[in-house]
């Protein structure tokens, strides 16, 4: 009788003592796991912030056509200083000349309304532009290009006619990368303002398409 009751003390003692035995052994075996993943022996490299390019500045130069309302289309020339703010966000500044041709009504009344040197047309303008839908484009099978479309608009000043006009503007276009400090760029831009050359304020909207490089730096 006495040996079946120690028996029964004696399972009672173990399961009770077990489990603490293991929880602790557990325990130990879990704080070793973590010391070693908390507590890497890893080497830190050092970076030289200052020699990251980063490569916000972009300067180009383009080419193409612009359509002088009442005075034809012509060839016109412009650069472009622009500050990438992001990823999304630039301010450009944009130079441009072109000169006019003759109206319809100088054709056929063989009058003149400008003198050769009012016909010369030239343009500041200072725009916020958004570059949209990032990507790449593919020539082919193993050739790809990061491109992104963008749009802009802004405000500035025209010289045209032997007087200075508020100008007003907005356009859209794309870049095409080919390295990361090149790109071809590829825009058209519309420049709204009003003169007084046939005698009664007119406004007037100015297309011009064109197509050029770009640096960054």
């Amino acid at each position: 009788m006495e040996s079946w009751v120690q028996r029964i003390f004696l399972s009672a003692a173990l399961v009770i003592a077990l489990p603490g035995f293991a929880e602790e052994r557990d325990a130990g075996d879990d704080e070793e796991i973590l010391e070693g993943v908390i507590n890497p022996d890893l080497e830190r490299r050092q970076i030289d912030e200052g020699k990251i390019d980063s490569e916000n500045f972009e300067f180009g130069l383009s080419a193409g056509v612009m359509s002088i309302e009442d005075f034809g289309t012509h060839n016109s020339v412009a650069l472009h200083m622009a500050y990438h703010i992001s990823e999304d966000w630039f301010l450009e500044g944009t130079y441009g000349a072109s000169q006019a041709g003759l109206t319809s009504y100088e054709y056929l009344a063989a009058q003149d309304l400008l003198t050769e040197e009012e016909r010369d047309l030239s343009y500041f303008d200072m725009s916020l532009g958004l570059n949209l839908l990032p990507g790449e484009i593919f020539l082919g099978e193993k050739h790809a290009f990061n491109a992104a479309m963008y749009v802009l608009a802004g405000v500035g000043s025209t010289q045209f006619g032997g007087d200075e006009y508020f100008t007003a503007n907005y356009g859209a276009g794309v870049r095409f990368f080919t390295t990361d400090w090149l790109a071809l760029r590829m825009g058209f831009n519309n420049r709204i303002f009003t003169h007084s050359i046939f005698g009664v304020d007119k406004t007037v909207q100015n297309l011009e398409a064109n197509i050029g490089l770009s640096l960054f730096f």
